[in-house]
């Protein structure tokens, strides 16, 4: 879908908050033949000047040697859902689809190996700590064995970013109450989408 320009008026700020809060996106990169894509769990510096993530060693992004950049896409998914036209409450109106999309543009840059353990951890304490009150998970339960043979498996990437770029595609084109109805209509449907139409971030 083209985006309108009016769905691209959000701050950065919103953008980096996504991003930071999914932790989860697809890396795209560009070759003579197909494109290598990725999905991949990460973690945003505080900085938000790079992103921390791993390979497994067999992916072909992970060909690389260690300090070697690669230009690369970063794509974060919001969320989104089908908007029926009814739900407006006006005529004349058509199916659409809103969503929130935020693309980072970057180097993504193989790091040395003993970077990998400290890294890991942090990744796993990151996601670990939103389950609470479940105690944390820690690499210390893993056996030497088997977390050595994990880490045989994988690489340390650090993505660095030059670039956001955000989509939010909140029904900002449709009169306000129209999109209110639509919100509410959807609520039922995808919550997190409908409290962003109703609430348009700025």
């Amino acid at each position: 879908m083209h985006p309108n320009p009016s769905f691209r008026n959000t701050s950065d700020g919103h953008g980096w908050e996504l991003v930071s809060q999914t932790s989860f996106g697809t890396l795209v990169q560009s070759t003579s033949g197909l494109p290598l894509i990725s999905h991949v769990p990460f973690l945003l510096s505080a900085c938000q000047s790079y992103i921390e993530l791993h390979l497994v060693r067999s992916n072909p992004m992970a060909r690389v040697e260690v300090g070697e950049a690669v230009p690369t896409t970063l794509i974060v998914n919001g969320p989104d859902g089908y908007i029926s036209p009814d739900w407006y409450r006006i005529g004349d109106q058509v199916p659409t689809w809103n969503y929130v999309a935020i693309h980072l543009t970057g180097q993504l840059m193989r790091l040395e190996d003993d970077v990998l353990e400290p890294l890991l951890s942090r990744l796993s304490d990151h996601f670990e700590s939103q389950l609470h009150p479940k105690p944390i998970w820690t690499m210390e339960k893993m056996t030497d064995d088997v977390k050595k043979r994990m880490m045989r498996q994988i690489l340390p990437f650090k993505f660095e970013t030059s670039e956001l770029h955000s989509t939010w595609k909140l029904g900002q084109n449709k009169p306000e109450q129209a999109r209110l109805d639509a919100a509410d209509a959807l609520a039922d449907h995808v919550p997190a989408l409908a409290k962003l139409m109703k609430d348009l971030p700025q």
